[in-house]
């Protein structure tokens, strides 16, 4: 039964993928479709207001610059709406404005596209804040990334131009995040979860006491929230609480949403180069790896704790601490490891009550962020590993690497290795500095390897722009709200940018005639090196710091 349930998750996000890609090649193509009839007429009012040209072409560098901006603001706003919410409307409970490390974090992380949550979002932010800065910036960085990721993919593939930034932002919010929101939002409050403003629903307890549970806007957030691989949630609890994932359908709903963008993307590149076969090429290499992690995370957790089992507790059911019984080993499974994945940052479970295997797999995730990864970042993060393998097959073979028909040289094999140094720097620095200092120490709750995890964890999901945590952690304190807020905005920014400038120096490039030692990047071969290039070069990079961490853990409580 639990592999059913996996095999048939995976099979309907495969074939959701299938139409999902060519629609997403339709809505981002430079060129006039039928989809422009219907869609143009919002998105030139839209220009209008904002006062842009969406039909100019704009290098890399302008691209850059212009995401930047649109950081900055979303940051501006952000802040500004959490410091001033006490002044705001929709507050019936009175609710005072967020302390400033923590907006600033806060601030930070929805602007990153992170939604890490150094605070609980039902009893800290009001009606308001939930809408103009939740929603708001569940949807905006959403396109920012999107509008890094497309001109990335039409350098590499040899597309005409680089593309617009404003118009890229705009289609990714109108043709593709808000027609599929609305939908999940009924579907959602058919299913249950609450649509209202009021502030609190009273309920009746099984012991006849009276309880208050806040309440909100909860299902319109679930739903970009999954799609836009956001994972910030209404509740503190997110997933697991039962306003925000009340049924089995629900569950399967979540999983199928955190998958459907990263996953449609790689399908779309292979419409773009019009050669499907490459993106099925590309697609089998990470779902292989993805079927791994969710194999694995059921294995570790129906396991059990085998500390427990030492001392008589009944492990029969698996390790269910930290998880919901309705959701059971399986959809925990399937959740986590897709979560980490498609680096979401949604849980359904407590991660830091995972086996410490069962931990390990999402975080490993969060760390490659390329086994199809979030919305817009995880597509960057593929097509480094793309490059890598190409110059890696080249040298095998003796020959000038290449990918679709381009040159694959000096200058972007350099800037692809300051890629690759960048988020190991990004994440290990901070934690090294956290485990020397007393602001850092304070936080950790576990002595030993498993506070070692809390903190790498911590650090790799802001880096990443996840957002989950292992929440053992007591991160809302000025250190880890600052430090990790800097890592998130840095996270977004820098990567995104040095491999735009990638595809940039590629685009530029004349494409190079196919010889008999052209290696071919549609192949089964190519798919095999492309997994062992992920596998070698990106795990086991961290395979010392995982040993720290889950595995001495592991070995401990055996």
């Amino acid at each position: 039964m639990d592999l059913l349930q996996i095999c048939l998750i995976l099979v309907a996000a495969t074939l959701l993928a299938i139409p999902m890609g060519k629609y997403l090649a339709l809505a981002y193509s430079l060129k006039t479709t039928r989809l422009d009839y219907y869609f143009a007429p919002i998105e030139n009012v839209v220009y209008r207001l904002a006062g842009v040209d969406a039909r100019v072409a704009m290098d890399w560098r302008t691209i850059a610059r212009h995401f930047l901006w649109m950081v900055a603001l979303f940051f501006i706003v952000g802040y500004a709406v959490l410091r001033l919410q006490a002044f705001l409307p929709l507050n019936p409970h009175g609710l005072a404005g967020i302390e400033p490390t923590l907006a600033f974090n806060t601030a930070a992380s929805f602007a990153s596209h992170s939604e890490l949550q150094h605070y609980s979002g039902d009893v800290s932010l009001t009606n308001f804040a939930q809408m103009a800065f939740v929603l708001f910036l569940m949807f905006g960085p959403v396109g920012t990334g999107m509008s890094i990721a497309l001109p990335m993919l039409r350098g590499f593939t040899g597309q005409a131009s680089l593309g617009n930034f404003y118009r890229d932002m705009v289609r990714t919010i109108v043709r593709v995040m808000l027609p599929i929101s609305f939908v999940l939002t009924l579907v959602l409050v058919w299913q249950g979860v609450p649509q209202t403003l009021d502030a609190k629903i009273l309920v009746h307890t099984l012991e006849g006491a009276e309880q208050t549970i806040a309440t909100g806007p909860v299902a319109v957030i679930e739903s970009i929230k999954q799609i836009g691989s956001n994972g910030g949630g209404f509740f503190g609890v997110n997933a697991a609480h039962p306003y925000e994932n009340p049924t089995i359908l629900t569950n399967v709903i979540h999983l199928l949403s955190m998958m459907l963008i990263p996953t449609s993307l790689v399908v779309m590149v292979g419409h773009m180069l019009r050669n499907p076969r490459q993106g099925w090429i590309i697609y089998g290499a990470l779902f292989a790896i993805l079927v791994a992690m969710i194999v694995a995370v059921n294995s570790f957790e129906a396991s059990g704790n085998p500390a427990l089992e030492r001392i008589g507790l009944s492990q029969a059911m698996g390790n269910m601490e930290g998880k919901e019984l309705r959701f059971g080993i399986t959809q925990t499974a399937l959740f986590t490891a897709i979560t980490g994945a498609t680096t979401t940052g949604a849980v359904n479970a407590m991660h830091d009550s995972l086996t410490p295997l069962g931990g390990m797999i999402p975080l490993l995730g969060i760390l490659l962020n390329t086994v199809f990864g979030e919305t817009g970042a995880g597509i960057v993060n593929i097509f480094m590993f793309l490059t890598l393998t190409v110059f890696i097959s080249g040298l095998l073979v003796g020959r000038t690497p290449e990918l679709f028909g381009k040159r694959i040289e000096d200058r972007e094999i350099k800037l692809v290795i300051k890629e690759f140094i960048i988020v190991p720097l990004l994440i290990l620095v901070p934690t090294v500095i956290a485990l020397f200092t007393s602001a850092g120490l304070a936080g950790i709750t576990n002595p030993g390897s498993h506070g070692f995890t809390q903190v790498l964890y911590e650090f790799a999901s802001s880096a990443a722009n996840n957002g989950s945590g292992f929440e053992g952690l007591v991160d809302n304190t000025p250190f880890w709200n600052i430090t990790t807020g800097i890592v998130m905005l840095v996270g977004r920014c820098v990567p995104m940018i040095v491999m735009l400038a990638v595809a940039s120096s590629i685009h530029q490039k004349q494409l190079v005639p196919m010889t008999a030692g052209t290696i071919k990047t549609d192949s089964l071969t190519f798919g095999v090196v492309f997994f062992a290039t992920i596998i070698v070069v990106g795990a086991l990079s961290w395979f010392a710091f995982l040993t720290l961490g889950p595995v001495s853990e592991w070995l401990l409580i055996r």
